[in-house]
């Protein structure tokens, strides 16, 4: 098995996970039942994610698992990835089992069994055997701020790769599928800024290298891209690109920096990127403490 390496400040539980085909060293606490945290290693079902305490019980539940995919619907499939959507309510466990395994890796997470007013996108890798996963986030199904992701985790043994990004451009994907604006919950860690600041800085300069010569406001970049105007205008300002023109927040195009992106937009293009056309969702409705 490949071992994974990986580093936190806090008392950890549970030393390793077994998931798949890697080992990966745990980067902080996770409230896993207390019998399950005293060999140090933990064994995990990545279809189910059933958690056991040793390979025999991982061997003997694999024989009884039919599950080869995350539960819930599949919402995206383009060559070797698909994304699954999986409502809190209707898959309580899986969901709560989810949670567990990301607090292993995000130290500010606090959701673990109160799953049922989320809505969770699982992202996969597709071989013979099945769904293999490689990240989520979550998403409130009726967030009154307009978070459209609550909380986003990659495994570490998929990171640095682009899955990151590919997930949370999937987000604003469902979020213009919708016709809104979306925004990350806040606050972000400071990882989690450097993620969203790299992304809304890339989707930004592509627009408006599609957009030269036209006087463009930050609501036209909002509309093309589903960011919330606020993390636009916080991002062009953070790029010294912004002035206001007629009560208007107007973008301030700085020649140089698009022709340095224009220069290196190749190498920094993201390695997985969402195809729209392959996207097979609507938009769901939500009662109160139910889906419908």
């Amino acid at each position: 098995r490949r071992v994974h390496g990986g580093s936190g400040t806090k008392t950890r539980n549970i030393e390793r996970i077994v998931i798949g085909a890697f080992d990966i060293h745990t980067w902080y606490f996770s409230p896993y039942p207390e019998e399950y945290s005293r060999t140090g290693r933990l064994f995990l079902c990545e279809f189910c994610l059933c958690y056991l305490k040793s390979p025999k019980q991982l061997e003997r539940h694999a024989a009884k698992c039919t599950l080869r995919h995350p539960p819930g619907d599949e919402v995206y499939r383009k060559a070797e990835v698909a994304i699954f959507e999986i409502d809190g309510t209707g898959n309580r466990v899986y969901c709560q089992n989810l949670c567990l395994l990301a607090k292993l890796f995000l130290d500010h997470k606090t959701l673990y069994y109160d799953v049922e007013p989320f809505v969770f996108y699982v992202l996969t890798r597709i071989d013979a055997r099945g769904c293999h996963p490689v990240g989520y986030f979550s998403k409130e199904k009726d967030s009154p701020d307009d978070y459209n992701v609550a909380c986003i985790m990659t495994l570490p043994c998929y990171q640095r790769q682009g899955y990151g990004k590919m997930l949370i451009a999937f987000s604003y994907a469902l979020t213009r599928a919708e016709g809104r604006f979306g925004s990350p919950e806040k606050p972000l860690s400071d990882l989690g800024l450097l993620s969203y600041r790299s992304y809304w800085k890339f989707v930004l300069l592509e627009e408006l290298c599609a957009r030269l010569g036209e006087r463009t406001t930050i609501h036209d970049l909002a509309k093309a891209t589903g960011i919330k105007p606020d993390d636009i205008a916080a991002t062009m300002q953070h790029l010294d690109m912004v002035k206001f023109w007629k009560g208007q927040r107007i973008v301030n195009v700085d020649e140089e920096l698009m022709d340095a992106h224009r220069r290196t937009r190749d190498a920094k293009r993201p390695s997985h990127t969402i195809d729209s056309s392959c996207l097979h969702w609507k938009p769901l409705v939500y009662r109160t403490g139910a889906s419908t």
